[in-house]
């Protein structure tokens, strides 16, 4: 989210730190107008064709609208010559420079809205949820009239992007309620209200142009309402709202080749969307079903590879060890029709059927295998959070010249033997192309200047003992160095496995 792609695709609606960053939400809602009272609705909308004026149902609903802002504290490497290298750490502490990182203040604008009287906010995750390097330091609400309040995060779920947040404050506040988006049409007229480029509140108006839209993004929750209301960078987390006052979705993203709107915008439903602000709201842990399975949809070469029906089911690229699906027997190649009993389609994946079941769940799962149907029955496991997801997805390439992220850097054995480390997983086994069992510590980076840099070791080389002691763990190296050291010896024996060779002794000398 540093910088603005100039091409067609998804881009948030938030403004951090000053840098455009597109992605907005949208939630339908059973809603109650800001002032609490539905008695008004009935005359704001004729009962055909297209509303005279959106002004009285406006006046009714902005009052529980608020803008969002974030103050951060933000990590920020030093500047020093060797920015960027795996040991521009180690160049700052010879030159005597900070060890620490320095820090800025970063900030992030966004849109949400009140749900309840005493001030229960929704929004966006990314509106509120710093990234790996920043942590949050305070929440601003303002309200339509200018007053500002603090408020606390209750809960976040980054899977849906929902965020829900208290007003620190004891009064009475105007709130609007969800819808069923289950029941909105194509066609229907919709009002986005939010905080578009820091501008403060602002309406537009549109119709629903696709319900249950596909985005292609991936995830347990690629299913938006499309509209052509228009949608703008600060309008995250902002309500998409029905002709009768009701959030039925939450401005989450928009399609664009500029980073502006262009009518193509998407809110998360509400039916998806008010289950999870529930459990939020009650500070509860959202879980979800796991399967376990690397999907890829249906498209045209396949199915005519295959010689099956487009537009429904999911291959199966591959299957997780001892998962769900393992124990189920799902087989990479396999063709996901049908889950729970219901067909698998674009608007319908695999992973938003498995993540709307709870963990523990039995359910019947059709597959054609070779040309045959199959049901096979699976109990779900738990979904990990989208963190642990990223990181068992994560590949490691030995020919890579990518410097390491200085967080995942050990400065004492950078320091000590001129390399940085990584801790083996199955992940980097498969890419090393060695025994998912092997052990061991994966070589990352070598400086060239280090005695194991003229000794030949490289990136994917294999640690899988020192001084004649197994190491799994960084901790295992640094006290076998720290045994060196006490020993009063000037290298450490090392036994590296190449992959593809045979393992091999070899002393490192420490600097």
């Amino acid at each position: 989210m540093n910088n603005v792609r100039y091409v067609y695709g998804l881009t948030s609606a938030l403004l951090v730190g000053g840098a455009a960053v597109s992605l907005m939400t949208g939630y339908p809602a059973g809603a109650q107008v800001a002032q609490n009272d539905t008695s008004v609705m009935s005359n704001v909308v004729p009962r055909s064709g297209a509303p005279a004026s959106f002004a009285d149902l406006t006046e009714q609903l902005q009052p529980a609208v608020v803008n969002i802002a974030t103050r951060q504290r933000v990590q920020v490497q030093n500047r020093n010559p060797f920015q960027g290298t795996p040991f521009a750490e180690l160049f700052n502490r010879r030159r005597g420079q900070p060890e620490q990182p320095q820090t800025r203040e970063a900030q992030s604008l966004g849109s949400g809205f009140i749900i309840s009287a005493d001030g229960f906010v929704v929004t966006n995750n990314h509106v509120v949820s710093p990234n790996n390097r920043a942590t949050l330091e305070e929440i601003t609400v303002t309200m339509p009239d200018g007053t500002e309040y603090e408020a606390d995060l209750i809960g976040a779920d980054a899977s849906s992007d929902l965020a829900v947040l208290k007003i620190k404050a004891n009064r009475t506040f105007p709130f609007v309620k969800f819808g069923d988006s289950a029941r909105t049409r194509v066609g229907e007229w919709v009002v986005a209200i939010g905080n578009p480029f820091g501008l403060g509140g602002t309406v537009t108006s549109g119709i629903v142009s696709a319900v249950y839209r596909n985005t292609g993004q991936g995830g347990a929750y690629d299913r938006y309402i499309q509209t052509d209301a228009s949608i703008n960078r600060g309008n995250s987390g902002g309500p998409l709202f029905d002709m009768q006052g009701n959030v039925i979705g939450i401005n989450n993203a928009i399609f664009s080749p500029s980073g502006g709107s262009v009518g193509i915008g998407f809110a998360i439903p509400s039916e998806i969307a008010a289950p999870i602000v529930e459990q939020l709201k009650d500070g509860q842990e959202i879980e979800r079903g796991f399967l376990g399975v690397g999907l890829e949809p249906m498209n045209d070469d396949l199915a005519d590879s295959l010689g099956l029906q487009r537009n429904r089911g999911e291959i199966i690229q591959n299957v997780q060890d001892d998962s769900a699906a393992s124990r189920a027997g799902l087989r990479a190649g396999d063709i996901v029709t049908a889950i729970n009993g219901r067909d698998v389609t674009s608007e319908q994946s695999v992973s938003f059927l498995v993540a709307n079941l709870t963990p523990g769940t039995s359910i019947p799962i059709t597959i054609l295998r070779e040309g045959r149907e199959l049901e096979l029955t699976a109990t779900l496991g738990r979904r990990p959070s989208e963190e642990e997801l990223l990181q068992s997805q994560q590949t490691f390439d030995p020919n890579s010249e990518e410097p390491m992220d200085p967080e995942d850097t050990d400065t004492e054995i950078a320091e000590k033997l001129g390399l940085q480390v990584l801790e083996m997983t199955p992940q980097i086994a498969r890419s090393l192309r060695v025994d998912p069992e092997t052990g061991g510590l994966v070589i990352g980076q070598v400086d060239p200047n280090s005695d194991a840099g003229r000794k030949g070791l490289r990136r994917g080389d294999i640690i899988l003992s020192a001084q004649y002691q197994a190491v799994s763990t960084i901790e295992d190296l640094r006290e076998a160095i720290a045994a060196a050291e006490a020993d009063d010896r000037d290298a450490v024996l090392l036994r590296i496995q190449r992959p593809g060779t045979p393992p091999r002794f070899l002393p490192i000398r420490l600097r």
